[in-house]
């Protein structure tokens, strides 16, 4: 029984708790044992409280028995990604700057949603020093390792996050994005990753990234993403930024297909580099979502490269999160943050004003261009997974920047835009390594993506197949 429950989609859980098949503690169980069994490879996780997580699964049985479960993930085990605060436990942000003492009494708002609606949180997954780079390691806890090969990095910053859902040791778990920290993660371990619309999820506390932060879900479905969404959306009014209309039903018309739909295809935005392997992988998507109906072109993208700006403005994000820790800056020990944050300190109140500048002019331009084409599709990264003592694939330049370096271009203007946006597994590569396909909708499309990422799914057998752990 444990072996069939470890790869269960969350909504195979919540289904099989309900006809009674199994019990939130056995899956539990399955889980952990899973985790003890893998995390000495993987190092998926910062922190796992197996008691807390043991009580709230009897708790959720009790709900089950009386046929009174208390939302849409009752006795689903979730993991946390280590930046976002949750009742208890340190949030280290993958820093020694952080002192683990606390006390530590907020849940974030998603925490408190996802126990609102009965999940079972288990910990806290790893994360780069203050989720400033592309790959998933630090002085904290070491190197995080890809399922698929433990040689290989899971990407970064959701790389914890990315490796627990993909292994089999969680049936969602959290992430956050402001240079494609949940794509990255999802695209490398062969899982979907889904970036929001900005200010579709709360953020609160207030994060570093402020006004480019995304927290969103990784899961192995995109109807297990969709389901977290749900649970995760909804204005908020401790964050300045969240959207204050309804969340859309995404759940409602997700097996609507595609048919119709005006699907736009770019290898590279127009300037970023993708190696080759990885453009005919997502490539081979351009004929898949045209058998489902779709009127799918290939198209030359015009907006410019907004690698400046997104520099300018994470270099001052960098400053300020250095400046707010005082004295304890000195334990910071991530070269890419520090070199941010030295280069911040040294930009002008007028050099961000016209990276902002940028960051519309982009905007303007990807509204104007979804007002032709309701989707685009492209490479989640430039590349495929590569060792895990690497901050970057050889040959490629290892700028220290928000996000990592030039291997995730293809990630980060969506950020600036607050588009939502999907990696969904793709195919591999020659290596084995996960290749993903990204799909990016109109601002508030968040729905719509999901949609097509589900239609995706259905054909494509690439998110079926498990790491050979």
């Amino acid at each position: 029984m444990s072996e069939e429950l470890i790869y269960k989609s969350a909504a195979a859980l919540v289904s099989g708790y309900r006809a009674k098949r199994f019990t939130p503690p056995e899956v539990l169980a399955a889980l952990l044992a899973r985790i003890e069994a893998l995390e000495p490879t993987l190092n998926a996780w910062q922190l796992v409280d197996a008691e807390q997580a043991q009580r709230a699964a009897r708790a959720s049985a009790r709900r089950w028995a009386k046929g009174e479960p208390r939302g849409l993930l009752d006795g689903v085990p979730v993991a946390i990604k280590d930046v976002t605060e949750t009742r208890g436990w340190p949030t280290l942000n993958g820093s020694l700057a952080i002192s683990p003492r606390g006390p530590w009494n907020e849940d974030a708002i998603v925490v408190e949603r996802f126990r609102a609606h009965g999940a079972v949180i288990v910990g806290k997954t790893t994360t780069p020093e203050f989720a400033w780079k592309g790959t998933t390691d630090s002085k904290l806890h070491g190197i995080t390792r890809n399922p698929w090969n433990p040689a290989w990095t899971t990407c970064g910053s959701s790389g914890g996050s990315g490796a627990a859902v993909a292994s089999g040791m969680v049936a969602i778990a959290t992430g956050t994005d402001s240079g494609g920290s949940i794509r990255g993660p999802a695209g490398f371990c062969n899982v979907v990753g889904l970036k929001p619309s900005f200010g579709r999820v709360p953020v609160w506390p207030a994060s570093p990234m402020m006004m480019i932060e995304h927290c969103g879900p990784l899961a192995r479905t995109v109807r297990d993403a969709a389901i977290a969404l749900t649970v995760m959306a909804g204005h908020d009014p401790r964050d300045g930024y969240a959207l204050p209309e309804p969340s859309p039903n995404v759940l409602a018309g997700l097996e609507r297909g595609v048919r119709d739909l005006r699907i736009a295809w770019s290898p590279d935005l127009g300037f970023a580099s993708v190696e080759g392997e990885v453009r005919r992988v997502a490539g081979s998507a351009v004929e898949v979502f045209a058998g489902l109906g779709a009127r799918v072109s290939r198209v030359r993208l015009d907006i410019g490269n907004a690698t400046r700006a997104a520099d300018i403005i994470g270099d001052a994000l960098a400053a300020a999160v250095v400046r707010r820790l005082g004295r304890r800056r000195s334990r910071l020990s991530e070269p890419a943050l520090l070199s941010a944050a030295a280069r911040g300190a040294r930009h002008d109140a007028l050099s961000l004003i016209e990276a902002e500048a940028v960051r519309r002019d982009l905007t303007a331009r990807l509204d104007a261009f979804h007002s032709r084409y309701d989707l685009l599709l492209l490479p989640t990264v430039g590349t495929t997974p590569f060792p895990a003592e690497r901050s970057s694939p050889a040959g490629w330049s290892a700028r220290l920047r928000k996000g990592g370096s030039d291997w995730m271009a293809t990630t980060f203007p969506f950020d600036l835009t607050g588009q939502p946006a999907i990696s969904v597994p793709c195919g591999f590569g020659r290596e084995g390594g996960p290749i993903g396909l990204q799909i990016v909708g109109p601002r508030g499309g968040d729905a719509l993506v999901l949609r097509a990422a589900r239609a995706f799914e259905r054909v494509n057998p690439a998110g079926r197949q498990r790491p050979p752990m």
